[in-house]
Parts: structure tokens; sequence; C-alpha cells
């Protein structure tokens, strides 16, 4: 298994301020140390790492100190993870825009995937219409990623108009974007993780490792996510990308990190059998 790790534990999950007023700085954002989070993440195991858009593009202007950090711990950029509303057209280009820049950049530091997540929730509801939206959207996420190199996935998230199964099985007949599971999030969405990685396993090209139990996100093993299942299902497919563990925050990052490491050798002692 190739297996990376999100920086976004160093941090949390939070986004930039200058988003509120200004779309084109809409960025995911871990508040952390991207320097810490790739030693700590190198030193737990782990070959790759998965970035925020906000904490990539703080590198735009020190390209060189970027590729020397990756280097100098042995870690490769597996993706960037980005997002949008995608269901406003009058904001579509600005979004779109934006990520383009952030794939440019991410594809310039060797970066292999990128992950949107996104589909607004509208104050009154989501309407019928906001799948199709979303859809055309992410079609056109799937160009710009094509554009430099790129493999595009979506996130289905919580908090987004794709967080229940139903509603996964709306969205991706009207997309040609590949799937990026999450398997916690597509739990507390209210879905089967194994049920979706075979149902979509033909449009699966990377994969969000999390645990999950009583409404937490928590380290591999520390929940009831069913992982030697899912990696069975990949493994019947020849799947051969990259696992990345993902944990929004955790008290100690690095000690997170290396619990869902461990967690992850049992695996490997299966496949080298």
């Amino acid at each position: 298994m190739k297996l990376g790790y999100q920086t976004n534990t160093w941090g949390g999950v939070v986004g930039h301020p200058a988003g509120v007023t200004s779309v084109k700085d809409l960025y995911y954002l871990a508040n952390g140390s991207t320097e810490e989070a790739l030693k700590d993440i190198a030193e737990a195991g782990y070959t790759g790492f998965e970035i925020f858009d906000g904490n990539l593009v703080q590198y735009k202007d020190k390209k060189e100190e970027f590729l020397k950090l990756m280097s100098d711990h042995s870690l490769t950029l597996v993706g960037v993870y980005t997002g949008g509303n995608f269901i406003f057209p009058d904001i579509l280009e600005e979004e779109l825009l934006k990520i383009e820049s952030v794939a440019a950049f991410a594809s310039e530091v060797g970066a292999e995937h990128l992950v949107v997540g996104g589909g607004a929730v509208r104050t009154n509801g989501i309407l019928e219409s906001d799948y199709t939206a979303l859809g055309n959207a992410l079609n056109k996420v799937v160009e710009i990623a094509e554009k430099y190199n790129l493999i595009a996935s979506y996130h289905p998230h919580l908090g987004t108009n794709v967080q229940a199964p139903e509603q996964l099985d709306k969205l991706m007949p009207l997309t040609k974007i590949n799937l990026c599971p999450d398997t916690a999030h597509i739990e507390a969405g209210g879905g089967d993780p194994v049920a979706v990685i075979k149902k979509y396993i033909d449009r699966i090209k990377y994969v969000h490792f999390k645990d999950y139990k009583n409404g937490e996100f928590l380290p591999l093993g520390e929940g009831h996510q069913k992982f030697a299942e899912m990696i069975n299902v990949l493994e019947e497919a020849n799947y051969d990308g990259w696992i990345t563990v993902e944990l929004d925050s955790y008290p100690d990052p690095k000690q997170g990190a290396k619990i869902s490491r461990s967690y992850l050798t049992q695996f490997e002692k299966v496949n080298q059998a």
C-alpha cells in the first residue's frame, strides 16, 4: 500500500478569513505548522501527504523551500484538497479560477491528485437542480485537473448537499469526476463505506481512511469502520493508488498519525505473506 497522511490535523479544519468577503481567497486552511506536520508524518512512517489548498498556496512564492521540505523528509505530495459552493452561477467562475490557480501550483510541485469537496446547502434547503449544477461544475474541475495532469476526485462531506448515500447516488450519474470516498464522512452521513466503495470501485482512483464511532472521527482502529473489508474490495479491483489517512483534529497530531500507521501494518503483513 502507498500510504499518505493529511496535514490538516496540525491546526485543524478552518478556512482563510479573507474568504468571507472574497471568493477568490476562499481556501481551506489548517492553522498549524506545515513544516512540523511533514516532519511528524515522515517520522510516523508515511511516504506521502495531502495538504489543504490554503496551506499549499502559502508556498507559491517559496516553491524551492517547499520542494526542499519534501525532499528533506522523503515525502511525496499525493494531492491537494480544495472546494467550492459550485451551485451559484454568479460566483462559479471565481471559484474555478481559484481552483485552477491551486491546480497549476500543485502540479508544479509534483502532486498527483486534485480532491474537491463542496456543493452548498441553501438557506431554504436543497433544490433538485443543485445536483445538475454541481455535476456540471465538477466536470469543469475535471477539465482543469486534466490540463495540469492531475486526477480529479470528488470527496463527499458532511455539511454539503452530498453527505447522504442517496445524495451521492444523485450526483454521480451527472458528472464524470472520480470519487474519493472518505470512509468516516460516508458513515456519518448515513452510508456504508464498504458498499459505497463496491458500488463505485470503477471510479475510485484515491481513498481517504478515517475511523468513526459515536459521532467522532478517530485514528484507525479506534472506531468500528470495516477497513479489512474495504481493503479486500480495493485489492480485488487491483487498486494500486494511494490511501491517505485523514483526521481533522487530535490532541497530539503526531501520536494520532502513529496510531493509524501502526494499525495499517497488519494489512502489509497479509500482503507480504
